[in-house]
Order: C-alpha cells, then sequence, then structure tokens
C-alpha cells in the first residue's frame, strides 16, 4: 500500500468576521466583512498536507448537516480523502473568528460532531495505519481518542506529531510516545506552568519541555519564529517578514508543511524553515484552509522571485 499521512482531529464550519477592533464588555462592534470556510485545526492541518501533494487521509467527525455537507465538499476539492470521515447526529463543529486589521485574532469553537468519536470507532480504521508513515493529533478531539490514535500509531511505527492545543492536562505515559510535541508559547506556558514568551524562555526550559515527548519539541513564538529543540541541541528558526493580512490557520500551516518535509525524509531543521516559509506565505490572505499555499505557490514565491498575492487563487 502506498505510504500515507493520516491526521486524526477537527473540522469546523468557520465564520470569520473582519473589524476595526476587538469588543469589550458591554460592547457591540460591527464587522465590515464576513467569510465562511472551512476550519478545525486537524482539517487545517491535513489540508496543508495535501495541497503540498501528498497522500493524506482524514479522520474525524462532522454533522449530518448543511454545514457538514459544505466541510467534506471543501476537503474534497483540495484532494484529501474523506472516506472515513463520521456523519454525526450533532451538530458540526463551528468556529467565530474575529480578527482586526494587524491579523490578530480571536477564535470561540463550538465542538459539536468533533467530540463525537470514541476510540472504539477509530480503532476500527487501524488497517489504515499499517501504510501510515506520519500521524498528525491535536486536541479538538476527545483525549481518549488522541490516546487510542497514538497507541494504534506507536503499534505501526507511524512517526507520531502531537500538535497539543487547545492546551489540556494529558498523560504523560502517552505523551512519551509522541515524536515530536508541538506547542506554542501559551500552551508551553500551560504544560511548564510557567510564562514563556521568548527564545530565551524556551531555551532556559528546553529539557523541560523536550522531556514531554518521546523525541523532539518544537515551540513557535509567532512572529518571533520558532525553536526547534532536540537532544543535544536548540536551533532557533526566524520568522519570514511578510505583509500579514489575518493568522487564522498559520500554526496549522506550519505543522502541515513541517509534516510534509518529514514525510519526504528531510532533515528536522530543513523541515522547520520550510513550514515557516508555508506559513509565511498563508497569514497573507484570508482563512485558514483557502489562504494555504500549494507547492507550485511554494516553487513560484522562493525560486522564481514571483509574489504571493492577497486574493490570489491557491486551491
Amino acid at each position: 500500500m502506498e505510504n500515507s499521512i493520516i491526521v486524526v482531529g477537527s473540522s469546523n464550519y468557520d465564520i470569520i468576521l473582519n473589524q476595526d477592533k476587538f469588543a469589550v464588555t458591554g460592547e457591540t462592534v460591527l464587522a465590515n466583512k464576513m467569510s465562511i470556510c472551512g476550519g478545525g485545526k486537524g482539517a487545517n492541518q491535513a489540508v496543508q498536507c495535501a495541497k503540498l501533494g501528498n497522500k493524506t487521509i482524514f479522520l474525524g467527525s462532522v454533522g449530518n448537516d448543511n454545514m457538514g455537507d459544505f466541510l467534506i465538499k471543501e476537503l474534497d476539492r483540495y484532494g484529501l480523502c474523506t472516506d472515513y470521515i463520521k456523519r454525526s447526529n450533532l451538530n458540526s463543529g463551528v468556529g467565530i473568528v474575529n480578527c482586526i486589521p494587524d491579523g490578530e485574532v480571536r477564535a470561540t469553537v463550538f465542538t459539536g460532531a468533533n467530540f463525537d468519536i470514541t476510540p472504539l470507532e477509530l480503532r476500527k480504521y487501524e488497517e489504515l495505519f499499517k501504510s501510515c508513515k506520519v500521524l498528525i493529533l491535536q486536541l479538538e478531539v476527545p483525549v481518549d481518542v488522541v490516546y487510542e490514535a497514538i497507541k494504534i500509531g506507536e503499534e505501526n511505527n507511524c512517526y507520531i506529531i502531537l500538535n497539543a492545543a487547545p492546551a489540556k492536562l494529558l498523560n504523560l505515559e502517552y505523551l512519551k510516545k509522541v515524536n515530536c510535541l508541538i506547542v506554542n508559547e501559551t500552551e508551553a506556558s500551560f504544560y511548564l506552568d510557567k510564562e514563556i514568551v521568548s527564545y530565551e524562555d524556551v531555551l532556559t526550559n528546553s529539557k523541560q519541555l523536550l522531556s514531554l515527548s518521546k523525541d523532539i519539541c518544537i515551540v513557535t513564538l509567532g512572529k518571533k519564529g520558532s525553536v526547534l529543540i532536540e537532544k543535544n541541541k536548540c536551533t532557533k528558526i526566524d520568522a519570514k517578514v511578510v505583509n500579514v493580512i489575518e493568522t487564522t490557520g498559520a500554526g496549522d500551516s506550519y505543522i502541515g508543511a513541517f509534516a510534509t518535509k518529514v514525510f519526504e525524509g528531510s532533515t528536522l531543521e530543513e523541515a522547520c524553515n520550510y513550514a515557516t516559509k508555508v506559513s509565511s506565505l498563508t497569514v497573507q490572505n484570508i482563512g485558514a484552509q483557502s489562504s494555504m499555499p500549494t507547492k507550485i505557490d511554494i516553487e513560484g514565491e522562493y525560486n522564481n522571485g514571483t509574489r504571493f498575492k492577497k486574493g490570489s487563487n491557491i486551491s
């Protein structure tokens, strides 16, 4: 069977509201624009893998509703294998994303159908994992489903990437089976119970962060770049300076691109640098999945000197 990337995770119907500022308590703010698109950490990461040319299988759950129809249609459009997505009697997951002009976002997510999946249902698909080279997980589905996915991945020698977001208390026994743990500064702060906001903070606490996974830990720091933590060294990966339109899905784009390079056999540092390039293009457009670049976009941007323009067709 052909090697594949498997993503177990969430898929959300995203409503993106562009507005001049965030509301404070008791205030109503009028949005200037509304966009509808596919979202959810799992689906976003899977889409980025697929858009970069990899066979990607998505395992998750959406509602048996119009939003679920939309979400599956979007994933199909990007070339994902959607044959194993559950159709739930619960409403599809929904994300409300508020975005201000500097690209900063705040989001509220209704989990809905994303939590209507069980470890037993996931185990039904363990045959798929025999051809899985890279397994990507997040925490927008039940934690016991994530644990089961880790067990199945380990049984089948998959390279397991866990994006431990949103931050939740986790069993260290399962974390130590994860090859690569990826967190942002907020999540790193949660898991270490101390403030992590800079490269220096990551460096100071690198051993503790590394102890949370089997092999490596990556901390993403937004416009400050990211840090690759390995057993004997920490490597700072500088962010690209670009015109940021909106940051929705930037972290998911990074993870999908990193997984792509791991899948292709690149070194970890090469994978991090590539992920930085890819996510720098994603933030130059509105939305998550629709903004994520394809392999052709990447080659055009970084090999031919052409620019990735706001509103360009990248699907």
